[in-house]
């Protein structure tokens, strides 16, 4: 049996959908559809260089890799890759083929520094290691069972605060930019990133197919935001929440919670059964949030990275 490995095709209905078939057996906390997978190839600016490679075997694909630059980052030469095989596909040479070519790319573009999120799994961690990446931070997949679990009672809004949705700021979507900008400012990560581009959020985040304006929530004070709860869902009965935050200026008073509270009830009344997050393990205060609202952390991975020379 050959393997092979090449570029999806965003306009090929079986490539995307191979795609993100692979993606969700390989991460099925994550949520992915057809659509969004083409929407994210389509929609990457072109200094990302970035690439959606498949792997097919007798015209089946059970791998799949996402590479490309870290473009919003202020030190040049950041790129990711990350590789992703069917699990009832492994051991077929289909990852490391799809490392290969990844690779190359990112080199032929002069990266200086590879990063790959790795599952903590000794088979995943091995092979990382075996290609000469090393270890670094590590993030926790969050999974609440949103049928059955007993959220927090919603709470009286504090003096002087309301809750809106995404949808709310239609009309001018700026003030949810930058409330984004500054909160994603300071998450933890080993990448660097200048959330300076406007109408690259438009496109990357605010048009996006998965995310939920309706069941984004936004607490407002003055008439600005300054806490949100950002969700998004698949199309069926999943829902995440891809960030959380709140402005420096309005920490500490439990804003954030509220957002995320509010935006969890909603869903569950909309008929969403399952909710889903991320934090990175060292994020204290988001873990404990999160647990406080019922998650289980379902799964861990791992940042790897490799210097290039």
């Amino acid at each position: 049996m050959t393997v092979l490995v090449r570029d999806l095709r965003s306009e090929a209905r079986s490539d995307v959908e191979g795609y993100a078939r692979v993606r969700h057996r390989s991460l099925p906390f994550m949520l992915f559809t057809a659509d969004s997978v083409a929407y994210d190839l389509t929609h990457a600016p072109p200094e990302a260089h970035q690439r959606l490679l498949i792997a097919e075997a007798d015209g089946e694909i059970i791998g799949a890799a996402q590479v490309g630059f870290a473009y919003d980052s202020p030190r040049p030469g950041q790129a990711y890759v990350n590789v992703y095989t069917d699990p009832a596909a492994r051991l077929r040479g289909a990852g490391a083929l799809l490392a290969a070519v990844a690779e190359e790319h990112l080199a032929a573009n002069r990266a200086q520094k590879l990063f790959a999120w790795v599952l903590d799994e000794p088979g995943n961690r091995g092979f990382a290691e075996r290609r000469g990446y090393h270890a670094g931070r590590s993030a926790h997949f969050l999974r609440l069972d949103l049928a059955h679990s007993t959220l927090p009672p919603r709470e009286p809004l504090p003096p002087g605060v309301e809750l809106r949705t995404a949808a709310d700021f239609a009309d001018d979507p700026r003030p949810l930019f930058e409330l984004d900008a500054e909160t994603m400012s300071d998450e933890p990560s080993e990448i660097d990133h200048e959330f300076t581009d406007y109408d690259a959020w438009l496109a990357e985040t605010w048009r996006h197919p998965l995310l939920s304006q309706e069941l984004t929530s936004v607490a407002v004070v003055d008439g600005r935001p300054v806490a949100f709860s950002a969700a998004r869902t698949d199309g069926g009965a999943r829902y995440g929440t891809v960030m959380t935050g709140t402005a420096r200026g309005f920490r500490g008073r439990g804003l954030a919670k509220l957002a995320k509270n509010d935006s969890l009830h909603r869903a569950r009344a909309a008929g969403f059964t399952e909710a889903f997050t991320g934090n990175d393990a060292g994020n204290g205060p988001m873990l404990a949030i999160n647990k406080w609202f019922g998650y289980e952390i379902c799964a861990t991975e791992v940042h790897y990275a490799r210097e290039l020379g």
